[in-house]
């Protein structure tokens, strides 16, 4: 065997150990969310409306994913039912190793609180806050004590998601790129492990929308935190480790 033919041989055997080691490392991940056998089923009268069909979802510890789909596939639906606001007809959610779908409405509301932070399409501001208000106040519900040490978390997440200038401003006085990125810092408060985001970009422009999902991204990676986006805009797609696609109640991975 010659020279070149061993040096062939020896670059296909690291190959194949690394991409060997890199399906156990992935075999291996934690799981954050996993959801088996999800179905939602609305009733009026005599009438059946399935919305959601045999649903299995697993999406990994530290992984930006993407679930996409036409309007009316089911999304908003199944977010809910994640995060554990609406129950499903059949079906199980686990969050975190723990089966949400089991537990009561004061257990659920006391895990959301301590384990999930959530975006809204319309931002979902306080109109009468500051940045920094709106961000001590979810920092207060979130059982964080003392103004002083509110006002210099709120300070310091506001200067995470790059806002550290505009503390003081009211949502009138801020872009809607720059609302959003309240809203990240928001969500951020208490720290919590799981973010799930509806339409993020919705009313946002092109550049500004990709720029607070980039943003977004880079924020979660530094943590390890888990990021659910639902959106039906396809220009997320590159900040994603994973994308599903609902339609018609069915998931497609």
């Amino acid at each position: 065997m010659t020279a070149s033919q061993v040096n062939f041989a020896s670059f296909i055997q690291a190959r194949d150990r690394a991409a060997s080691t890199s399906v156990v490392v992935e075999r291996f991940k934690e799981q954050a969310i996993v959801a088996t056998g999800v179905e939602m089923v609305y009733r009026s009268g005599s009438q059946v409306y399935p919305v959601l069909r045999g649903v299995d979802l697993t999406i990994q510890q530290g992984d930006i994913h993407l679930l996409m789909g036409p309007s009316g596939s089911g999304k908003t639906t199944l977010l809910s039912i994640l995060a554990g606001i609406l129950t499903p007809t059949a079906g199980s959610v686990k969050l975190l190793g723990q089966e949400i779908t089991k537990m009561s409405r004061a257990q659920l509301a006391h895990f959301r609180l301590q384990n999930i932070g959530f975006i809204f399409q319309g931002f979902n501001l306080f109109p009468a806050l500051t940045a920094s208000e709106n961000v001590e106040v979810a920092l207060k519900v979130k059982g964080v004590r003392g103004a002083t040490n509110r006002r210099r978390m709120a300070h310091e997440l506001l200067a995470q998601v790059k806002l550290d200038d505009r503390i003081n401003h009211l949502p009138r006085d801020l872009s809607g790129g720059q609302k959003q990125r309240v809203a990240i810092a928001r969500a951020l408060a208490g720290d919590p492990q799981i973010i799930m985001a509806d339409e993020p970009t919705a009313a946002l422009d092109s550049h500004s929308g990709h720029a607070v999902i980039e943003l977004l991204r880079q924020l979660a990676k530094q943590s390890n935190r888990t990021v659910l986006i639902v959106t039906h805009d396809p220009r997320l797609i590159d900040v994603a480790d994973r994308v599903s696609t609902l339609e018609d109640g069915i998931l497609r991975q």
